[in-house]
């Protein structure tokens, strides 16, 4: 029978073989934390190779994602859909073994890692909608939201500062189910870490709330144990610190920062083989060793067993488990087509001035109605944001039952964790802050679009609209460079049936992540016929049209299609053909067909001015280089809204003499 050491030398050596033939990657973290997978993987771990997305399963994520080696042969010596060819084509095009791991990539991988700290926020997230599933769904006796989640991460992970924002979170809600492995072996790339970290981690993570453990990482007595008790503290998350050597079975290199992010060498994968006692040949691993791996038998029996439980909480509390299914599903209520569409019809009949973030705050109100999985949360600006409603209920440590987080003044950690909690299923999460401030969630922002989750974030305060604060807080390149983001889908409306338009756009989505941005100052509502009102949903439409062939397009967003509308009645009354288009989100126009984008900017029009109080070169697309643009090329100052927007040339004047200027 194979002992532990075996099992454990197989990660390594599956790990370090695979980094050789590549010629690239990390092998530092998966010699030294294999010991720990061996034990967590095969002890605890609730999982089904046979049905990854199994709804019940322990989530386990390396924040560390660089030694996604470890991943991998975890996956594989498990049973998971990855077989040794996979393996053996780490870091190849086309691959389900990837440099860092990639949700969607590879069969088992929870979430796309590599940029540090985000994976263990991922964790901080799942763990929130675990507490909260089970807190809405569990009933006596019928306990079937009940899992664990895992991270590995690594001092890399520690020193970026979203840990400290996401751990301080998570000590506050007391996440009992989260535990956290710290591979404490005192190396990064640099070097030894000890000239640029020194704190006292165990110290901190205590100040945080956390169960804090230390351990030998090498010990499999020790790591079980530590488990066992993380396992049996309810009411905080805990960290286990593991104290390990870098590259463990290298004998030239552990312990040293040259094993870190490079492969062995060819020479010193064979001295390695020889001190582990490895004595099989490139990617072998003999079947005694995969019989004992093999998780797939275990992992379709625990899944049967957790069906059993759901079938009997099905039969005393059906509505809950239909429920539960329905959001678990990503599927949205089957009234939700009709109700969302009618709220917006009856927005058009009945609107008034409002500052679209207003707007936004009563869609809130009207969708969380039918959409008990719509769960709130704002980084400290709830007021401001006007993010909370009348059914708001605050997740707390004690109560978890809640639909709204106030994350604190934590913008990283909340879009990082509100990532998590869409990972996860259950909840269509949403975050926000000042547009300002996705500067600070920049790269979980990028991270939310490359992993396709239906994400959404609320930016308020949106311009130079903003006025007295000054342009520390007066977004002016964050909409073009969210515009930017592949797969990221941008609304900013001009009213509120063009927000509540953008609500439904971005809770229906399913393939990626959407940015509301609303304004601060009040918007007139704009007239519409039944074309134009489902014309919105395109992304961009005709607004209003002159008589007689057009001659000019104004086109604007947000706040600027008001201008846009009345500089329209001063250029029809001097005689010129004029349309305006509104176009609240690039994205999804440039989508449309063809002839739909031809009908709303015929190409033969080539006089076209672009109104938006951001960054102006965006705008070159749909104005061409003989177009104008009124736009930002500055930073901002500190005033009255209106005075700024006429110092920088946003009035129906202005626009009226740059129409005619062409």
């Amino acid at each position: 029978m194979p002992s532990r050491k075996d099992l454990a030398n197989a990660i390594r050596a599956l790990s370090m073989d695979a980094i050789q033939k590549a010629n690239s990657g990390h092998p530092g973290a998966p010699l030294g934390m294999a010991d720990i997978a061996e034990v967590l993987w095969r002890d605890f771990l609730e999982h089904n190779p046979t049905n990854p997305q199994w709804v019940d399963r322990d989530r386990f994520i390396l924040s560390n994602g660089h030694g996604s080696m470890l991943l991998y042969s975890l996956l594989h010596l498990c049973g998971y859909d990855l077989s040794i060819n996979d393996i053996k084509s780490f870091r190849q095009l086309h691959s389900k073994t990837p440099g860092h791991p990639e949700l969607g990539y590879t069969p088992g991988v929870e979430t796309t890692t590599g940029p540090l700290g985000q994976g263990l926020a991922n964790a901080v997230g799942m763990a929130i909608s675990e507490k909260s599933l089970a807190a809405q769904f569990n009933q006596k006796d019928h306990e079937i939201v009940d899992h664990y989640t895992y991270t590995f991460f690594g001092d890399g992970c520690l020193m970026e500062g979203i840990s400290h924002e996401a751990c301080s979170l998570a000590g506050t809600l007391g996440l009992g189910k989260l535990i956290a492995f710290w591979d404490n072996n005192g190396i990064s790339i640099d070097g030894e870490v000890e000239g640029w970290f020194t704190d006292d981690t165990p110290a901190r993570f205590r100040a945080y709330g956390w169960h804090v453990i230390s351990i030998d990482g090498h010990n499999a007595k020790e790591i079980n144990s530590a488990i066992v008790a993380a396992r049996a503290e309810k009411l905080k998350p805990t960290l286990i610190c593991c104290k390990t050597i870098i590259g463990y079975g290298s004998p030239n290199k552990q312990g040293k920062h040259n094993c870190h992010g490079a492969p062995l060498g060819q020479d010193e994968v064979i001295a390695t083989r020889k001190a582990l006692g490895w004595n099989y040949g490139d990617f072998e691993v003999p079947d005694d060793i995969y019989a004992d791996w093999d998780a797939k038998k275990s992992g379709i029996a625990i899944e049967k067993s957790w069906d059993k439980k759901f079938a009997a909480y099905a039969e005393q509390y059906p509505a809950l488990a239909a429920e539960y299914k329905r959001r678990t599903s990503d599927k949205l209520p089957e009234s939700w087509a009709e109700k969302s569409s009618r709220y917006i019809e009856d927005l058009q009949a009945n609107s008034t001035i409002i500052a679209t973030r207003k707007a936004s705050q009563n869609c809130i109100e009207e969708f969380s109605q039918f959409l008990p999985e719509l769960f709130g949360g704002s980084s400290d600006l709830s007021p401001s944001n006007l993010t909370m409603w009348t059914g708001t209920k605050a997740l707390t440590a004690t109560d978890a039952s809640g639909n709204y987080l106030h994350y604190g003044v934590r913008e990283f950690a909340m879009t990082a964790i509100v990532n998590g909690i869409a990972l996860h299923k259950g909840f269509i999460p949403y975050g926000a802050t000042f547009l300002m401030f996705m500067e600070y969630s920049r790269n979980a922002l990028r991270m939310s679009a490359l992993m396709k989750q239906r994400a959404i974030e609320v930016f308020t305060h949106d311009s130079i609209g903003l006025g007295e604060d000054g342009p520390t807080h007066q977004a002016v390149e964050q909409i073009a460079s969210l515009r930017f983001t592949p797969n990221m889908d941008l609304w900013r409306p001009c009213d509120s049936v063009e927000s509540a338009v953008a609500w439904k756009s971005a809770i229906e989505r399913v393939d990626g992540p959407t940015s509301l941005i609303f304004c601060r100052q009040t918007l007139k509502p704009q007239a519409r016929d039944a074309q134009q009102l489902a014309a919105v949903a395109k992304g961009a439409y005709v607004l209003l049209e002159s008589e007689g062939p057009c001659e000019i397009i104004l086109i604007a967003t947000g706040s600027e299609v008001q201008l846009a509308v009345e500089a329209h009645e001063k250029l029809t009354s001097q005689g010129k053909a004029v349309r305006v288009v509104s176009m609240p989100s690039t994205d999804v126009f440039e989508v449309q067909s063809a002839q739909y984008k031809e009908s709303v900017l015929p190409a033969h029009v080539i006089k076209r001015v672009a109104i938006e109080a951001g960054i102006a070169d965006y705008w070159y697309k749909y104005v061409g280089i003989n177009g104008k643009i009124i736009g930002m090329t500055t930073f901002g100052e500190s005033a009255p809204a209106d005075q700024l927007f006429e110092l920088y040339g946003f009035t129906v004047k202005n626009v009226v003499e740059t129409a005619n200027s062409l």
